[in-house]
């Protein structure tokens, strides 16, 4: 399945710069009013849970198919566990990194998107027994590489973003899991 979504979006993408050849050019170069600023924030709070995700991105849109551009992300995610009759403990762990986007819209409103993505990701387990010692995760770089399709849903000056992407490198580290998740996030024109 991988493999097929990837070679999916590699075909898309080459059938629409071909496309985006034909296009007339335009005068003058870049054009800010092409420029787009978006992202996403998630808060979550819970008896024993805290997610705090903070991911600013800016794009351009190049002409009707093509958009590309770039962002930070930072995560925050802690755990408490209870349990009676053994040991109670709380996770701490943070993922902070850097990725570049490339969309293909097939159709206005409908998008493909490749997001590589290198993050840091750190994080310790404290044990809330006396004389037991914390376990820290060993901090290292994960690269990952989101595959997803998504719309474009248009709100005023901007549009809402609702997605649905997949880790396709699937490394042992990667802060996404092995299932396909949902993103939802607003993008705003000037």
């Amino acid at each position: 399945m991988k493999r097929s979504l990837l070679i999916a979006c590699l075909l898309m993408i080459a059938t629409v710069a071909v496309q985006a050849q034909e296009e007339e050019p335009r005068e003058g170069g870049f054009d800010k009013s092409r420029l787009f600023f978006g992202g996403n924030f998630g808060f979550g709070i819970g008896g024993s849970t805290t997610q705090i995700t903070v991911s600013p991105q800016v794009g351009y849109r190049f002409n009707q198919w093509l958009a590309a551009g770039a962002g930070v992300n930072f995560s925050y995610f802690s755990y408490k566990y209870n349990w009676s009759g053994s040991a109670a403990y709380k996770e701490n762990y943070g993922v902070a990194g850097l990725n570049i986007f490339g969309r293909v819209y097939p159709i206005e409103f409908a998008f493909l998107q490749l997001q590589p993505e290198l993050n840091y990701v750190w994080g310790k387990i404290k044990f809330e027994q006396d004389g037991q010692p914390d376990i820290k995760r060993d901090p290292k770089f994960v690269p990952s590489l989101l595959g997803g399709v998504g719309a474009a849903i248009p709100a005023g000056r901007g549009s809402f973003i609702v997605m649905v992407q997949y880790d396709l490198l699937q490394n042992t580290n990667t802060p996404y899991g092995s299932k396909a998740f949902f993103n939802f996030g607003y993008n705003i024109g000037l």
